[in-house]
Protein backbone atom coordinates (compact mmCIF):
# COMPACT_ATOMS: atom_id res chain seq x y z
CA UNK A 1 0.00 0.00 0.00
CA UNK A 2 1.22 3.46 -0.90
CA UNK A 3 -0.76 6.10 1.03
CA UNK A 4 -1.94 9.02 -1.07
CA UNK A 5 -1.39 12.25 0.87
CA UNK A 6 -2.91 15.54 -0.27
CA UNK A 7 -0.26 17.57 1.62
CA UNK A 8 -2.92 19.79 3.17
CA UNK A 9 -1.52 19.55 6.72
CA UNK A 10 0.31 22.33 8.57
CA UNK A 11 2.32 20.87 11.46
CA UNK A 12 3.41 22.75 14.56
CA UNK A 13 6.09 20.71 16.30
CA UNK A 14 6.68 21.70 19.91
CA UNK A 15 9.47 21.06 22.37
CA UNK A 16 8.01 20.70 25.89
CA UNK A 17 10.21 21.70 28.85
CA UNK A 18 10.84 25.47 29.04
CA UNK A 19 8.75 25.84 25.86
CA UNK A 20 5.26 24.90 27.01
CA UNK A 21 5.94 24.72 30.75
CA UNK A 22 8.36 26.97 32.71
CA UNK A 23 10.34 24.12 34.30
CA UNK A 24 11.40 20.52 33.71
CA UNK A 25 8.51 18.08 33.71
CA UNK A 26 10.26 15.88 36.28
CA UNK A 27 9.58 18.50 38.98
CA UNK A 28 6.31 16.88 40.18
CA UNK A 29 8.20 13.58 40.47
CA UNK A 30 10.72 15.09 42.88
CA UNK A 31 7.98 16.79 44.86
CA UNK A 32 5.94 13.60 45.12
CA UNK A 33 8.88 11.62 46.53
CA UNK A 34 10.39 14.53 48.47
CA UNK A 35 13.65 14.22 46.53
CA UNK A 36 16.15 17.08 46.19
CA UNK A 37 15.98 17.92 42.48
CA UNK A 38 19.26 19.87 42.54
CA UNK A 39 21.09 16.86 43.93
CA UNK A 40 19.46 14.56 41.38
CA UNK A 41 20.48 16.72 38.40
CA UNK A 42 23.98 17.25 39.80
CA UNK A 43 24.40 13.49 39.93
CA UNK A 44 23.00 13.12 36.42
CA UNK A 45 25.41 15.71 35.02
CA UNK A 46 28.33 13.73 36.44
CA UNK A 47 27.28 10.44 34.86
CA UNK A 48 28.61 10.88 31.29
CA UNK A 49 32.13 11.69 32.54
CA UNK A 50 31.99 8.85 35.06
CA UNK A 51 31.12 6.26 32.40
CA UNK A 52 33.50 7.78 29.85
CA UNK A 53 36.39 6.81 32.15
CA UNK A 54 35.11 3.24 31.85
CA UNK A 55 35.10 3.45 28.07
CA UNK A 56 31.31 3.81 27.81
CA UNK A 57 29.60 6.62 25.92
CA UNK A 58 26.41 7.92 27.51
CA UNK A 59 24.10 10.50 25.97
CA UNK A 60 23.98 13.52 28.30
CA UNK A 61 20.42 14.24 27.15
CA UNK A 62 19.04 10.92 28.39
CA UNK A 63 21.43 10.02 31.22
CA UNK A 64 18.65 10.98 33.64
CA UNK A 65 16.57 7.97 32.54
CA UNK A 66 18.97 5.44 33.99
CA UNK A 67 19.31 7.58 37.10
CA UNK A 68 15.54 7.50 37.58
CA UNK A 69 15.72 3.71 37.37
CA UNK A 70 18.55 3.73 39.93
CA UNK A 71 16.36 5.73 42.29
CA UNK A 72 13.53 3.23 41.76
CA UNK A 73 15.83 0.32 42.65
CA UNK A 74 17.15 2.20 45.70
CA UNK A 75 13.61 2.83 46.91
CA UNK A 76 13.79 6.59 46.52
CA UNK A 77 11.17 6.34 43.75
CA UNK A 78 9.52 3.21 45.10
CA UNK A 79 6.46 2.08 43.17
CA UNK A 80 6.97 4.56 40.35
CA UNK A 81 4.85 3.35 37.46
CA UNK A 82 3.80 4.68 34.07
CA UNK A 83 0.38 5.36 35.51
CA UNK A 84 1.90 7.49 38.29
CA UNK A 85 3.93 9.43 35.74
CA UNK A 86 0.75 10.09 33.77
CA UNK A 87 -1.02 11.29 36.92
CA UNK A 88 1.86 13.70 37.60
CA UNK A 89 1.37 15.17 34.13
CA UNK A 90 -2.04 16.37 35.22
CA UNK A 91 -0.45 18.79 37.68
CA UNK A 92 1.87 20.61 35.28
CA UNK A 93 1.68 24.42 35.07
CA UNK A 94 1.72 25.81 31.53
CA UNK A 95 2.81 29.17 30.18
CA UNK A 96 0.06 31.83 29.80
CA UNK A 97 -2.35 31.21 26.95
CA UNK A 98 -2.20 27.41 27.03
CA UNK A 99 -4.06 25.23 26.19
CA UNK A 100 -6.32 27.87 24.58
CA UNK A 101 -3.70 28.77 21.97
CA UNK A 102 -3.59 25.19 20.68
CA UNK A 103 -7.34 25.40 20.07
CA UNK A 104 -6.97 28.81 18.43
CA UNK A 105 -4.30 27.66 16.00
CA UNK A 106 -6.23 24.51 15.12
CA UNK A 107 -9.20 26.69 14.18
CA UNK A 108 -7.16 29.20 12.14
CA UNK A 109 -7.74 27.39 8.88
CA UNK A 110 -11.51 27.62 9.31
CA UNK A 111 -11.39 31.41 8.85
CA UNK A 112 -11.14 31.36 5.06
CA UNK A 113 -13.51 29.65 2.64
CA UNK A 114 -10.61 28.47 0.47
CA UNK A 115 -8.94 26.82 3.47
CA UNK A 116 -12.05 24.75 4.10
CA UNK A 117 -12.46 24.01 0.39
CA UNK A 118 -9.05 22.34 0.28
CA UNK A 119 -9.48 20.81 3.75
CA UNK A 120 -6.38 22.52 5.17
CA UNK A 121 -5.75 21.49 8.77
CA UNK A 122 -3.36 22.35 11.59
CA UNK A 123 -1.85 19.54 13.65
CA UNK A 124 0.18 19.82 16.85
CA UNK A 125 3.04 17.47 17.72
CA UNK A 126 5.28 17.28 20.78
CA UNK A 127 8.86 16.03 20.45
CA UNK A 128 10.67 15.97 23.79
CA UNK A 129 13.61 14.42 25.59
CA UNK A 130 11.24 14.25 28.56
CA UNK A 131 8.80 11.53 29.56
CA UNK A 132 5.99 10.55 27.21
CA UNK A 133 3.69 9.40 30.01
CA UNK A 134 3.92 12.75 31.80
CA UNK A 135 2.98 14.53 28.57
CA UNK A 136 0.11 12.09 27.99
CA UNK A 137 -1.28 13.02 31.39
CA UNK A 138 -1.16 16.76 30.71
CA UNK A 139 -3.96 19.05 29.54
CA UNK A 140 -2.41 19.17 26.06
CA UNK A 141 -2.55 15.44 25.41
CA UNK A 142 -5.91 15.42 23.64
CA UNK A 143 -4.89 18.38 21.47
CA UNK A 144 -1.85 16.81 19.83
CA UNK A 145 -1.64 14.40 16.92
CA UNK A 146 1.47 12.66 18.20
CA UNK A 147 3.97 12.60 21.06
CA UNK A 148 7.63 11.55 20.87
CA UNK A 149 9.44 11.17 24.17
CA UNK A 150 11.18 8.71 26.47
CA UNK A 151 9.29 5.67 27.75
CA UNK A 152 9.76 2.94 30.36
CA UNK A 153 8.82 -0.74 30.55
CA UNK A 154 7.19 -1.89 33.80
CA UNK A 155 7.77 -5.04 35.82
CA UNK A 156 6.06 -5.96 39.08
CA UNK A 157 4.14 -2.71 39.21
CA UNK A 158 6.99 -0.25 38.71
CA UNK A 159 9.21 0.96 35.89
CA UNK A 160 12.13 -1.38 35.30
CA UNK A 161 13.87 -0.57 32.01
CA UNK A 162 13.98 1.94 29.16
CA UNK A 163 11.68 1.19 26.23
CA UNK A 164 12.36 4.21 24.02
CA UNK A 165 14.48 7.32 24.28
CA UNK A 166 14.93 10.53 22.35
CA UNK A 167 17.83 12.93 22.68
CA UNK A 168 18.31 16.30 21.04
CA UNK A 169 19.87 14.76 17.95
CA UNK A 170 17.35 11.95 17.41
CA UNK A 171 14.53 14.49 17.60
CA UNK A 172 15.27 14.89 13.91
CA UNK A 173 14.10 11.31 13.33
CA UNK A 174 10.71 12.28 14.76
CA UNK A 175 10.57 15.21 12.34
CA UNK A 176 11.11 12.87 9.40
CA UNK A 177 8.44 10.51 10.73
CA UNK A 178 5.98 13.42 10.78
CA UNK A 179 7.19 14.51 7.36
CA UNK A 180 6.68 11.06 5.81
CA UNK A 181 3.50 10.16 7.70
CA UNK A 182 5.03 7.24 9.59
CA UNK A 183 2.90 8.06 12.63
CA UNK A 184 -0.27 7.80 10.52
CA UNK A 185 0.66 4.59 8.66
CA UNK A 186 3.30 2.85 10.85
CA UNK A 187 2.77 -0.52 9.15
CA UNK A 188 3.10 0.84 5.62
CA UNK A 189 5.81 3.50 5.85
CA UNK A 190 9.33 3.35 7.26
CA UNK A 191 11.24 6.48 8.24
CA UNK A 192 14.22 5.09 6.30
CA UNK A 193 12.43 4.38 3.03
CA UNK A 194 13.01 6.58 0.01
CA UNK A 195 10.10 8.90 -0.81
CA UNK A 196 9.72 11.73 -3.26
CA UNK A 197 8.75 15.13 -1.85
CA UNK A 198 5.35 14.80 -3.52
CA UNK A 199 4.61 11.56 -1.61
CA UNK A 200 5.28 12.96 1.88
CA UNK A 201 2.36 13.72 4.19
CA UNK A 202 3.68 16.96 5.71
CA UNK A 203 6.27 18.76 3.57
CA UNK A 204 8.87 20.50 5.72
CA UNK A 205 7.80 23.80 4.21
CA UNK A 206 4.45 23.21 5.97
CA UNK A 207 6.19 22.72 9.32
CA UNK A 208 7.04 25.11 12.18
CA UNK A 209 9.34 23.98 14.99
CA UNK A 210 9.01 25.80 18.33
CA UNK A 211 11.57 25.38 21.13
CA UNK A 212 13.53 27.28 23.74
CA UNK A 213 17.24 26.65 23.48
CA UNK A 214 20.51 25.75 21.73
CA UNK A 215 19.92 22.05 22.36
CA UNK A 216 17.23 22.18 19.67
CA UNK A 217 19.60 23.43 16.95
CA UNK A 218 19.63 20.03 15.14
CA UNK A 219 15.82 20.09 14.86
CA UNK A 220 15.74 23.77 13.88
CA UNK A 221 18.35 23.05 11.21
CA UNK A 222 16.47 20.15 9.63
CA UNK A 223 13.21 22.09 9.41
CA UNK A 224 14.71 25.34 8.12
CA UNK A 225 17.09 23.63 5.68
CA UNK A 226 13.99 22.19 4.04
CA UNK A 227 12.16 25.55 3.89
CA UNK A 228 10.19 25.22 7.12
CA UNK A 229 10.19 27.76 9.95
CA UNK A 230 11.82 27.87 13.37
CA UNK A 231 10.65 29.92 16.35
CA UNK A 232 12.47 30.28 19.68
CA UNK A 233 10.69 31.15 22.93
CA UNK A 234 12.06 32.54 26.18
CA UNK A 235 10.87 32.91 29.76
CA UNK A 236 10.45 36.61 30.59
CA UNK A 237 11.56 35.93 34.17
CA UNK A 238 14.92 34.52 33.10
CA UNK A 239 17.51 36.77 31.40
CA UNK A 240 19.58 33.74 30.38
CA UNK A 241 16.56 32.31 28.59
CA UNK A 242 16.09 35.60 26.73
CA UNK A 243 19.75 35.75 25.71
CA UNK A 244 19.61 32.16 24.41
CA UNK A 245 16.61 32.87 22.20
CA UNK A 246 18.11 36.15 20.98
CA UNK A 247 21.37 34.40 20.13
CA UNK A 248 19.53 31.77 18.12
CA UNK A 249 18.08 34.53 15.94
CA UNK A 250 21.41 36.35 15.61
CA UNK A 251 23.06 33.09 14.56
CA UNK A 252 20.33 32.53 11.96
CA UNK A 253 19.18 29.35 13.69
CA UNK A 254 15.54 30.53 13.85
CA UNK A 255 13.29 32.87 11.91
CA UNK A 256 11.93 34.73 14.93
CA UNK A 257 11.79 34.61 18.72
CA UNK A 258 9.34 35.76 21.36
CA UNK A 259 8.24 35.40 24.94
CA UNK A 260 6.69 32.11 26.03
CA UNK A 261 3.35 33.86 26.39
CA UNK A 262 0.76 32.51 24.00
CA UNK A 263 -2.06 34.90 24.79
CA UNK A 264 -3.72 37.11 22.19
CA UNK A 265 -1.70 40.16 21.19
CA UNK A 266 1.76 38.79 22.03
CA UNK A 267 4.48 38.56 19.38
CA UNK A 268 4.49 34.80 19.75
CA UNK A 269 0.73 34.53 19.23
CA UNK A 270 0.71 36.93 16.28
CA UNK A 271 3.77 35.51 14.53
CA UNK A 272 2.67 31.88 14.69
CA UNK A 273 -0.87 32.71 13.51
CA UNK A 274 0.52 34.78 10.64
CA UNK A 275 2.85 31.98 9.58
CA UNK A 276 0.00 29.48 9.53
CA UNK A 277 -2.02 31.78 7.31
CA UNK A 278 0.96 32.31 5.01
CA UNK A 279 1.49 28.56 4.66
CA UNK A 280 -2.25 28.00 4.13
CA UNK A 281 -2.34 30.68 1.42
CA UNK A 282 0.57 29.02 -0.37
CA UNK A 283 -1.11 25.61 -0.22
CA UNK A 284 -4.29 27.08 -1.69
CA UNK A 285 -2.35 28.86 -4.43
CA UNK A 286 -0.45 25.70 -5.36
CA UNK A 287 -3.59 23.58 -5.47
CA UNK A 288 -5.48 26.12 -7.59
CA UNK A 289 -2.54 26.27 -9.97
CA UNK A 290 -2.55 22.49 -10.36
CA UNK A 291 -6.30 22.49 -10.96
CA UNK A 292 -5.88 25.09 -13.71
CA UNK A 293 -3.13 23.03 -15.33
CA UNK A 294 -5.37 19.96 -15.24
CA UNK A 295 -8.30 21.86 -16.76
CA UNK A 296 -6.15 23.34 -19.52
CA UNK A 297 -4.82 19.91 -20.43
CA UNK A 298 -8.32 18.57 -21.14
CA UNK A 299 -9.03 18.42 -24.92
CA UNK A 300 -11.60 20.97 -26.20
CA UNK A 301 -13.75 21.04 -29.34
CA UNK A 302 -12.29 23.18 -32.09
CA UNK A 303 -14.53 25.96 -33.44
Amino acid sequence: MKPNFSQNIIALVWDFDKTLIPYYMQQPLFQHYNVDDLQFWTEVNQLPAFYRKQGVTMSPDTAYLNHILSYVKQGKFAGLSNNKLREMGGGLDFFPGLPEFFHELSNTTQLEEDYAKFDIKVEHYIVSTGLTEVIRGSILSDLVKGIWGCEFIEENGQIDSIAYQIDNTTKTRALFEINKGVNIHPDDISVNQSMTDADRRVPFENMIYIADGPSDIPAFSVVRKNNGKGFAVYNKDNIKSFKQAKQLLEDNRVDMFGEADYRSGTITNLWLREQIQTIADRIVSDKKSKLRETRESVPHHLN
